[in-house]
Formats: C-alpha cells, sequence, structure tokens
C-alpha cells in the first residue's frame, strides 16, 4: 500500500495565509495524506477560515492557547501517517515536495533516513523567494550535519523534513517549556536519533519571514531569553552524548558564543551560566562588540545601547520592506523567483 504521510499544520491567529498553507497541502502530488490543522486559540478568524477545507482528507481541531508545541503535539497525537511533513501556517510546499521525497525514502530500506530539501524566505510574494544553498545542502551523517549547523551559524526550515513515523517515536513529543527555537531543539533530537540525511535538490519550501515581531524572535523578552539558553543547554548535552571530542566541544563554545548577545547586558545572571558551561568544555566566551554600523554607540553609551538601537533599526527595516512588498502584491506584481549560487 502506498504510504500515508501525515501533514502537520500548527496555527494562531493566522487567517490571512492558513486558506494559501491548506491549498498548499492539498495540492500535493503524493496521492495517500492526510491533513491535520490545530487552532492553538486563535482571536481573529484562522478557525472559521480553516474549516471551510473540512473533508475526509482535511481534520480541524481547535484547543486553548498552549503555544505552538503543543499544539504540534495535538496533531501529533491524532495523524496516522506513516511520514510526518511539518507546515507552519503561513509557510508554503513545492506541489511535488512530498512526491520527490518520499521517491527518496522508498529507495532507502532504513526507515530512519531524515530527508530534507532547499528552502527560500519571502515576505508576501511566494515568487521573490530566496533560495541560498548552504553547507547543510547535501547528504550528510548526523553529527556532520551538527557540527556544521553550529559552526557556521545554519539552520533548515521546519517544512524541509519528512519524517518517517518511525523517527518520529524516537525523537519523543515537542517540549513545551521551549517559547523560541523549539523546533532547533526538536529537529536535533530527529536527527541525532537519525541514520542519516538525505537532500533531495530541486524540491522547495516557501518560509513566510515575519519579522522582529515573529513568535520565533527572541527580541528583549526575558521569557524567551531564559527559554533560549535551556534549550542551548539541552542541545549541547544531546550533542556531547553523540560524541565528546575536541571538534564537537569547540562547536559548542561556538554556539554559546554565537547567542551570547541575547543575553548580555541586561541578564549578568545567564552570561555566568553561559561563561561557566564554555568553561567546562575547554573554552572562554568574549563579550559580545556591536557591529560597525553601531560601534559608535557602544563606544558612547554602552553594547546595551547599540544592541536596542540596531533591534529597533531592524524593526523599523522590516516594516519598509514588508510594506512595499505588501503593496507589490497587493498591485498583482508577482517578481521572478530568485535563486542565488554559493560555493562552499
Amino acid at each position: 500500500m502506498t504510504p500515508l504521510v501525515s501533514i502537520l499544520i500548527p496555527a494562531y491567529n493566522s487567517e490571512r495565509w492558513i486558506a494559501d498553507t491548506i491549498k498548499s497541502a492539498l495540492n500535493q502530488t503524493w496521492p495517500n495524506k492526510e491533513i491535520i490543522v490545530v487552532d492553538d486559540g486563535s482571536r481573529d478568524q484562522t478557525l472559521a477560515s480553516a474549516r471551510r477545507f473540512a473533508s475526509e482528507t482535511v481534520a480541524v481541531v481547535s484547543q486553548e492557547n498552549q503555544g505552538a508545541s503543543a499544539a504540534r503535539n495535538k496533531a501529533l497525537q491524532l495523524c496516522q501517517g506513516d511520514y510526518i511533513q511539518w507546515l507552519d501556517a503561513d509557510d508554503l510546499l513545492s506541489s511535488d515536495k512530498i512526491q520527490r521525497q518520499m521517491e527518496a525514502a522508498e529507495k532507502c530500506e532504513s526507515k530512519l533516513r531524515l530527508i530534507s530539501c532547499e528552502w527560500g524566505d519571502f515576505l508576501y510574494r511566494p515568487m521573490k523567494a530566496r533560495f541560498v544553498p548552504t553547507a547543510l545542502w547535501c547528504d550528510l551523517d548526523p553529527l556532520e550535519w551538527l557540527l556544521r549547523k553550529w559552526e557556521g551559524n545554519l539552520h533548515m526550515q521546519t517544512a524541509t523534513w519528512l519524517v518517517s513515523r518511525e523517527l518520529t517515536s524516537a525523537a519523543g513529543p515537542w517540549d513545551t517549556r521551549l517559547l523560541v527555537d523549539n523546533d532547533g531543539e526538536y529537529f536535533f533530537r530527529v536527527i541525532r536519533s537519525s541514520d542519516s540525511v538525505q537532500f533531495v535538490p530541486g524540491v522547495r519550501v516557501f518560509y513566510r519571514a515575519s519579522g522582529p515581531g515573529s513568535v520565533s524572535s527572541i527580541g528583549l523578552s526575558d521569557k524567551k531569553i531564559e527559554a533560549k539558553l535551556l534549550g542551548m543547554k539541552l542541545q549541547i548535552g544531546y550533542l556531547l552524548a553523540l560524541e565528546d571530542s575536541r571538534r564537537v566541544r569547540a562547536a559548542c563554545v561556538t554556539y554559546l558564543q554565537t547567542w551570547l548577545r541575547n543575553f548580555y547586558p541586561n541578564r549578568p545572571d545567564l552570561m555566568q551560566e553561559a561563561q561557566q558551561l564554555a568553561e567546562s568544555l575547554g573554552g572562554r566566551l568574549s563579550l559580545p562588540k556591536a557591529s560597525w554600523k553601531y560601534a559608535w554607540i557602544e563606544k558612547l553609551f554602552g553594547f546595551g545601547a547599540a544592541k536596542h538601537t540596531q533591534f529597533y533599526y531592524n524593526c523599523a527595516r522590516s516594516f519598509t520592506l514588508r510594506s512595499w512588498d505588501k503593496i507589490m502584491y497587493s498591485l498583482g506584481v508577482m517578481g521572478y523567483p530568485v535563486k542565488k549560487t554559493v560555493k562552499y
């Protein structure tokens, strides 16, 4: 029998995009699929919009607001699929995404192989998505994949993965404590449980970049900052359990250094915790420095002022870019897909 693929869509206040996302799932050329939408207590018309698609193929359920991880766990409890496709409520899949990845999966005897693909980000117009290859866009063993991720500060978008039921069971549920980077921590567990990661070129996921105000943005929130460090500590523990080598420890220290600016200077307690962890790994963290654009602010008023200035500048810049793209979208100026190639 043709394996069943479950497309799982957590949704919160996504009325503007949920219809396009569900259509993207329905348009998959893979014939045997189920779509489960879990509305996480939206305060807009997300639930009503999703229910217009309810059918034998599309199940729509709702729950009180508990966060994205809880909504994903609910969808996982309800699904029956042999393979799992995660899809956020504002993202899109190319029509052959699941078909092409399932063809790769069925050629492999192991159910522990994890399948990935290309992804590009956009604002309002999917045809303007930017697809920029990285060192993760190839076949890799799990340890090498994870090391490259931290060494190069890289990531793969949630919807790129196609995960077998066996791998999903091995990874366990989403961690509801993590307000940010819950997908990073979850797929770290998926990857470490896999026996290999296979990349399928030419298959695309379209990721809608939500800007500084998105759920995934850490910003200046203390709760998100604390959740970020918790997620980091969990993932460092996972990696050391795979291999405790000089390269692994160095990658862990690099990972801590990359994200240290989120804790400095407002949370000296978390700074100290991160420094102690780095020292236990044989490294030492240096104080973050502002980029050249904000170096003069740091010199005059300190890193905190430079950090705040950069945050609010990025918010304003994001608003301007999104407003312009929204105007072009409303005028029907769709543009053409952008594909950049880089050497690595």
